[in-house]
């Protein structure tokens, strides 16, 4: 073979490597994170964090294509983190304990024992909006009314569970019905339901537009049944909704569990480190802060707080290499 025949086959076989290279370099990591109904928290709350740790943030992960899913909430995220079927997902501290630990809503379940903490990330605010026609005063005046306690798979649904147990309800004591806050808030607004249950950060979309469309009250969880509640469930801590959340709404007291970003143990560890590490750098700092009424509660000092259930290694490197976990 001549040389310059040579020379034009090797220049030929090192770009075709070179190509090779950069498709290989450019090959992007898919990292889905699943969040709630649109209506809720979870969904924009994910969106702002997918956002920040993509290579398409000012310094996201290199190569990382994260997206915000939308879900039927905690249980439902914790099963698909199990089956590999999300990267990884928002859940409430509580059934994040639960599937860990094999007990709760996951009693005489196989433990999800792989199911590792990302970060906590806000305190979870269990809402119980009632029509200001319905008469309800306190958990107890639920009996014989129209209440939707949110889909199956959602945390919402356990902790309403939770809540009416409290009081001496079941669900054969009211009118049961099965609906996300968005279209339980349309039926509330047409007068078809009398109250819903929801539980997450406020302000909440649905609720704030219908509070400032047709009015509601927030009903109290208050009381000796909450003080025995808090004694048996240690993941709930008494809260307060300030005044003026929602529109013509006093302050009203209530309880509430933690949010906390989940994923599986067999995420590597170098993907889960980076992530958290562009989690908590200034840039997606500033995008958490302006870009919902929680993001500003989503800080570094409240990572490790009230966890429950191992941190992913990956994780865990980051927040001792911070100075916030010994």
């Amino acid at each position: 073979m001549k040389l310059l025949s040579v020379l034009k086959l090797a220049s030929a076989v090192a770009g075709i490597a070179a190509m090779t290279g950069l498709a290989m370099a450019q090959t992007p990591t898919f990292f889905r994170i699943g969040t709630g109904g649109t209506a809720g928290t979870y969904y924009p709350v994910g969106g702002l964090i997918a956002n920040a740790i993509s290579a398409n943030g000012n310094k996201g992960v290199p190569g990382l294509v994260a997206t915000a899913v939308a879900s039927n909430g905690s249980v439902a995220n914790v099963n698909a983190i199990q089956s590999g079927a999300l990267e990884s997902g928002f859940s409430q501290s509580d059934v994040a304990y639960w599937a860990h630990t094999g007990t709760g809503l996951y009693e005489g379940k196989p433990k999800v024992e792989d199911l590792r903490i990302i970060a906590t990330l806000y305190p979870e605010t269990i809402h119980l909006v009632a029509a200001k026609s319905a008469n309800i005063k306190s958990v107890a005046d639920l009996k014989g009314k129209r209440v939707a306690l949110d889909e199956p798979g959602s945390g919402t649904l356990v902790d309403a569970r939770i809540v009416l147990a409290a009081y001496g309800l079941t669900e054969k004591d009211i009118k049961p019905e099965y609906l996300k806050p968005g279209p339980a808030g349309d039926r509330l607004r047409d007068g078809a339901l009398d109250a819903f249950f929801f539980v997450g950060g406020y302000p909440t979309g649905a609720i704030s537009e219908l509070a400032s469309s047709s009015g509601i009250e927030l009903v109290p969880i208050s009381g000796p049944e909450v003080d025995k509640l808090l004694a048996e469930y240690k993941f709930f801590a008494k809260d307060k909704v300030p005044a003026d959340t929602y529109k013509g709404v006093g302050a009203t007291d209530t309880i509430s569990v933690n949010a906390q970003w989940l994923t599986s143990a067999k995420q590597p560890d170098d993907l889960i480190y980076n992530i958290v590490k562009t989690l908590w750098n200034a840039d997606s700092r500033a995008a958490l802060d302006a870009g919902h009424a929680k993001g500003k509660m989503i800080t570094l000092q409240n990572a490790t707080n009230g966890l429950g259930i191992p941190l992913h290694p990956g994780a865990e490197k980051f927040y001792k290499e911070a100075g916030v976990l010994k």
